[in-house]
């Protein structure tokens, strides 16, 4: 029997989950996730593409606090490792967060890169470190094996300079400070998939990515020129955990009048905030959604409402809106949440038709409405696959 075509191997390690993925050249994928959020970390495998789906194969694993990340990591790259030899595996590709100013494109990892997204890491404290474990586990497991970064800020490298600027002095820009986005290899994926789906690229586009973490982007001609995540993945939208815009007084407050440290703060604004801090039940937008209680009942409206202004604010970057696509997992799944949004975007010109959002679309706007509205799930592990063989056959060319 002869060996297979070598794969791809992509690792995606984000705040609450790593997912790890085996693309091979036949179209063949093995995908399998390890959920941190849970109590106990959990290691799922299912079949994607070309062949049927396989019944979830769950292993939970015993580790709890960091040491989830390194064991969900080795467990991930042992199942992975099972379906090939380690020679059949062309390339390891990562999704990293940040790639600062220095990277706009996918980059094959070399010290120097190494060293590079390890001096970012302040930048994207809770999802840089995750991504360069990731890195450091596929070197010990597969060292000689090539491995290529694909960045989350890379797609919106196309913002124009007024939309990445920050109200600051210039010395803090030109060390760096401005707003870099993020979620942007979720937002090439929709990007790629829209015009099989539709037939075309919409030229005025918004996608909200809704999920743990939250953020839109205004999509123009198939290049980001406004986004609502700025300096950090803090910014913007209401989160699971994270606060998304809030006033930079607040900070200044917290740290004069209550005498909090910056750790301290920013375990605040990043880990208690969001929809678990504003209702104090949960940051798991179907647990609020099936909650009897006010508090609830103000975090999924804080959600919705933040949302609704984002799209506007978006369309006026664009001059205008063709198209809306929801995707991750609150976007891809909440029926009620697409819904309240929609509602409020008549004015735009959507005609929300409610019957086909609860079938989760994929269209669910009327055929004669003037914005086109779309469920589409994001498939990042996808962009990455590819893109880390785009960037090896540059290497060798």
């Amino acid at each position: 029997m002869s060996e297979p075509a070598p794969a791809v191997l992509v690792l995606n390690a984000g705040s609450s989950s790593i997912k790890g993925s085996l693309h091979r050249g036949d179209g063949r994928r093995r995908t399998v996730q390890a959920d941190l959020c849970a109590r106990e970390t959990r290691l799922t495998a299912s079949e994607t593409s070309t062949e049927p789906m396989a019944p979830p194969c769950v292993e939970v694993l015993s580790s709890t606090g960091e040491d989830r990340w390194a064991v969900a990591l080795a467990g991930i790259l042992d199942r992975l490792c099972e379906e090939t030899s380690a020679g059949a595996i062309a390339a390891v590709g990562h999704r990293v967060v940040h790639g600062g100013r220095e990277f706009a494109a996918p980059v094959v990892i070399t010290p120097a890169v190494r060293a590079t997204l390890e001096s970012l890491t302040p930048l994207a404290p809770l999802h840089q470190p995750h991504g360069l474990a990731a890195i450091h586990a596929a070197t010990e497991r597969l060292p000689r094996v090539p491995q290529v970064a694909c960045f989350d800020t890379a797609f919106h490298r196309t913002c124009p300079e007024v939309a990445r600027r920050c109200g600051l002095p210039r010395e803090w820009h030109d060390r760096g400070i401005e707003r870099y986005g993020f979620h942007g290899l979720s937002y090439q994926s929709i990007v790629e998939q829209l015009p099989a789906l539709v037939g075309h690229l919409p030229r005025r586009l918004v996608v909200a990515h809704l999920g743990a973490g939250a953020s839109m982007a205004a999509v123009l001609d198939g290049q980001s020129v406004a986004t609502t995540m700025g300096f950090t993945p803090l910014d913007g939208l209401l989160m699971s955990t994270r606060c998304g815009s809030l006033d930079p007084g607040v900070v200044v407050h917290l740290a004069e009048g209550y005498e909090l440290s910056p750790k301290e703060i920013g375990r605040i604004l990043s880990k208690e905030s969001g929809l678990l801090g504003v209702s104090g039940i949960s940051g798991d937008m179907r647990e609020l959604l099936g909650s009897d209680a006010p508090e609830a009942r103000d975090a999924v409206d804080l959600f919705c409402y933040r949302a609704i202004t984002a799209v506007g604010s978006l369309a006026a970057a664009l001059g205008g809106l063709d198209a809306i696509v929801f995707t991750a997992g609150i976007g891809e799944r909440g029926a009620a949440i697409r819904e309240r949004i929609c509602q409020r975007l008549g004015w735009l010109g959507l005609d929300f038709d409610p019957q086909a959002n609860q079938s989760h679309g994929p269209r669910i706007s009327r055929e004669s409405s003037r914005v086109a509205a779309w469920v589409i799930a994001t498939d990042e592990a996808a962009v990455i696959a590819r893109s880390t063989r785009l960037a090896l056959a540059r290497l060798g060319g």
